[in-house]
């Protein structure tokens, strides 16, 4: 009587220790056990923007006198959303911690490890180890004309100043001739530009047509047009500005919640002055994320705890769609385990595999 009783204790004991145990928020988890969670699918999206930046040229307002065409008198940028990758991330939830005993059965070793492998339960540890990060490009100056400046900024400039001088017959006024270096305004710089502009062009027809003492053929002809056209479009961008072209990079996450009955979110935020945004920024317009649950993953119900059984997570398919307002900018096919349903296995069956 002794011995049946000791052997339906160590049953009972056994059948205890395989049991999962959700544990609550500060709830210390029983000695021996392994602590385990439910995995979370995080979508990483990893966007590009292309941005263009136009600086207004020093010289803009005196482009229809001299050059006889209309400059823009307003900077301006431009960002355009070139490229998104979205990249699923399985990662452990962290609203949910699970202990669990394995005693010293094989089966449930096994078992455990395989549904690790299977992704169907992760460790309560575990992290994807992505890299979040925001490239963001550098503003445009007024040094992007300094290059271009081939006029001098000063002059000389004569000057008649008069002083009285004591002569036999009296006091005169002499005339004296004084030289002064001043610094010359802008509209002169801009029609010396202007001059420089209208030297190269007609140097450059006197190349091509002949016109000119030196001989230019085959590469050197080439070499010296080229040269003449960078000058000219170094002085023309004196008066009709400079753009700027490049590429803004930036990582933003979304993390589907069950209590979210629309399934929409707000991934990030584009500003036409400011590029790529976090959601959280209202200066720019929201790109939305909308889940959507596909109705025959949503067959399988929940299940709680039963002895003998460990708590795991299968996945519901669902569409995944970006948007820019009406625009459709991404559409695929991710599965996300949080809006899943929680179901339970026999840890302890005589198989290694599921």
């Amino acid at each position: 009587m002794k011995r049946v009783f000791c052997f339906i204790s160590l049953f009972v004991l056994c059948a205890f220790s395989l049991n999962a145990q959700v544990l609550n928020p500060g709830e210390s988890a029983p000695a021996g056990a392994l602590v385990y969670s439910l995995p979370s699918t995080t979508l990483h999206l990893r966007v590009e923007a292309q941005y263009e930046d136009f600086l207004e040229g020093p010289y803009a307002r005196f482009a229809s006198k001299y050059l006889g065409v209309e400059a823009s008198l307003e900077n301006y940028k431009r960002y355009k959303i070139s490229s998104i990758e979205l990249i699923p991330y399985i990662e452990a939830d962290p609203s949910v911690n699970i202990a669990i005993n394995l005693s010293r059965s094989r089966n449930a070793s096994a078992n455990f490890l395989e549904m690790i492998n299977q992704g169907l339960i992760i460790w309560s540890d575990s992290y994807s180890g992505k890299n979040s990060k925001v490239v963001y490009p550098n503003m445009n100056s007024e040094d992007l004309f300094t290059r271009s400046m081939t006029t001098s900024n000063l002059s000389k400039e004569k000057t008649t100043l008069y002083r009285t001088v004591q002569t036999a017959t009296g006091v005169e006024r002499v005339a004296v001739q004084q030289n002064q270096v001043i610094e010359k305004s802008l509209e002169r710089r801009a029609e010396e530009t202007a001059a420089l502009i209208f030297r190269l062009r007609s140097k450059r027809l006197d190349i091509i047509t002949g016109d000119t003492d030196a001989t230019f053929s085959g590469d050197a002809m080439r070499a010296v047009i080229e040269e003449i056209n960078r000058l000219e479009q170094e002085a023309l961008s004196l008066f009709l500005g400079k753009v700027s072209t490049g590429i803004q990079t930036a990582s933003f996450d979304v993390i589907p919640s069950i209590s979210n009955e629309r399934q929409m979110y707000i991934a990030f935020r584009v500003s036409d002055d400011l590029g790529l945004l976090p959601a959280n920024n209202l200066s720019g317009r929201p790109i939305t994320l909308e889940v959507v649950i596909d109705p025959a993953s949503r067959s399988v119900a929940s299940q709680q705890a039963s002895k003998g059984a460990v708590l795991y997570r299968k996945p519901v398919m669902t569409n995944v769609r970006i948007s820019d307002g009406q625009t459709m900018l991404l559409m695929s096919r991710v599965p996300i385990y949080q809006l899943g349903a929680t179901l339970s296995f026999p840890i302890d069956i005589a198989t290694g595999r599921l």
